[in-house]
């Protein structure tokens, strides 16, 4: 790959603490752009809560194009609970850009860094290293403008799941499962969570994932219920691997992984379809200390490295991959180091000292 290649990337700022947040990650990325010789092409383009409020749009077809367009897409925090539709409704936009670009994928990892905040009492608990993959399109967010409320006596809603996606998205976990063998050195496993021991619904997803994991015969692959699951997320979160799951059981799924990790400031995520992605961190827009120059931007330096470490596999760049390492361990040491942390991880940083620590490491 030549050093001269230029990466396009989309910026949505976001609403409340979205781009105070968004400005340390590009400068973080500038800096490895710089370091493992590739460029980066930014463009910012409008969207969220705000933008809704000001203009009657959340995402304006223009920005869905040019996102379209993007190598990838970069997003921050959206949403804010004072600015709602008339249906009562917040404004999410970035669903909306899911639906639009087919990201059927969701990316969480689940990883604990040594001198982390966490709840957990074991010291195993720092072996957890596992990726929550969550349908982002179907499940019960697929008709989620269409529930019903009828005659103020019953509400109504639709879970759907289509073969079509599923099978992309089991083949994307096999995937995910197969690479992170290689990479650890230790067999791969892929862990289907569903209902379907009550729901029909589900007894579709489980049966689509165990013909699909055929097609894998290295890979191990089991499943399990969403409430048993939960609760081994919590006794034993260090034995999974790769877990794939249904939209709104991932939704919640993924919260707890991020309260494993001690906060939601740490925890990254991405949306990845057939030609688009988008990284952006779990936390809302907090806009309680918006303004306040508090927020912790590690979540969003995570995501960004999530990121590069994507576009690498698409372009078979190891530059790029590099770049994704280099911002990881950095964070890393902030976490081990402890002393350029935020509130919401037990410190008393702020957004500018904890992104001028990532960046001291990066330069180092």
């Amino acid at each position: 790959m030549k050093s001269n290649r230029v990466y396009r990337i989309a910026l949505f700022d976001g609403d409340g603490i979205g781009p105070e947040i968004m400005a340390p990650t590009r400068s973080v990325l500038d800096m490895v752009a710089k370091r493992i010789g590739r460029k980066l092409e930014f463009e910012t383009l409008p969207a969220g809560a705000q933008h809704y409020a000001e203009t009657g749009e959340s995402l304006p077809a223009a920005s869905i194009d040019a996102a379209r367009n993007a190598d990838a897409i970069l997003l921050s925090a959206m949403g804010l609970p004072n600015i709602r539709k008339q249906d009562g409704t917040e404004i999410t936009p970035q669903i909306d850009l899911r639906f639009a670009l087919g990201l059927y994928a969701g990316v969480r990892p689940v990883k604990l860094y040594p001198g982390q905040p966490t709840p957990l009492a074991d010291p195993r608990a720092f072996e957890t290293d596992f990726v929550l993959i969550r349908e982002s399109t179907e499940g019960l967010f697929a008709h989620m403008h269409e529930g019903q409320v009828v005659d103020n006596s019953y509400a109504t809603e639709t879970l759907r799941i289509t073969r079509a996606t599923s099978e992309k998205l089991f083949d994307f976990a096999f995937r995910l499962a197969q690479r992170r063998a290689a990479k650890r050195g230790t067999p791969g496993r892929v862990t289907c969570v569903d209902k379907a021991n009550v729901f029909r619904s589900f007894w579709f997803f489980r049966s689509i994932f165990e013909e699909r994991a055929k097609a894998f015969p290295e890979i191990a692959a089991d499943s399990a219920y969403v409430d048993a699951f939960a609760m081994w997320m919590v006794q034993k979160p260090w034995e999974f691997d790769v877990v794939v799951t249904e939209n709104m059981f991932g939704d919640i799924l993924s919260d707890l992984g991020a309260g494993i990790m001690g906060s939601l400031g740490l925890a990254p995520s991405a949306d990845i379809g057939d030609e688009n992605a988008v990284f952006q961190p779990c936390h809302g827009s907090a806009p309680d200390i918006a303004g306040k120059g508090i927020a912790n931007p590690l979540a969003m330096f995570l995501s960004a490295s999530l990121m590069l470490d994507w576009l690498a596999g698409e372009h078979d760049d190891a530059a790029l991959t590099e770049g994704a390492v280099m911002i990881d361990d950095a964070v890393s040491r902030v976490i081990r180091e402890g002393k350029a942390l935020t509130g919401d991880l037990g410190g008393s940083a702020d957004t500018a000292a904890t992104s001028e620590a990532v960046m001291k490491h990066l330069g180092a």
